[in-house]
């Protein structure tokens, strides 16, 4: 059952929005609207940007990011993003908001597989960073 989302309402959809348009339109300037949440979609957007590399890195060596749709791709690199830089956020709590956002832009099928892929990464993260 698809829920329908106010992206008003959802700081991640906005992220989403905001990272999609950086990377596959790199010409589009960066307005971020008036939201409650603003500075948070603001220090995600841009972190996620700065450390656009140090992502990729994270993300290649569980798959390959080329090979999936660009949503997918902008999903997972901000995700990425929280995982790595935003510890006192739970893995279930940036999980299910990234799956509730990207529930505006994919299918119930898709986002099953993002599911998947999101706890791959997670997993993954958070276990190298409590070993460091």
């Amino acid at each position: 059952m698809r829920t329908s989302f106010n992206r008003k309402n959802n700081p991640r959809v906005i992220i989403i929005q905001k990272l999609y348009g950086k990377f596959f339109n790199n010409d589009e300037e960066l307005i971020y609207p008036k939201h409650q949440f603003k500075k948070y979609i603001k220090d995600i957007v841009t972190g996620t940007i700065e450390r656009n590399e140090i992502i990729l890195e994270q993300l290649n060596d569980i798959l390959n990011l080329h090979k999936l749709d660009k949503v997918f791709q902008i999903i997972l690199k901000s995700a990425t993003y929280e995982l790595l830089y935003k510890p006192n956020l739970s893995i279930n709590i940036i999980i299910k908001e990234y799956l509730d956002a990207s529930n505006f832009f994919l299918e119930n099928a898709q986002t099953k597989y993002l599911n998947a892929l999101l706890d791959k990464v997670a997993k993954k993260i958070r276990s190298s960073n409590a070993r460091i």
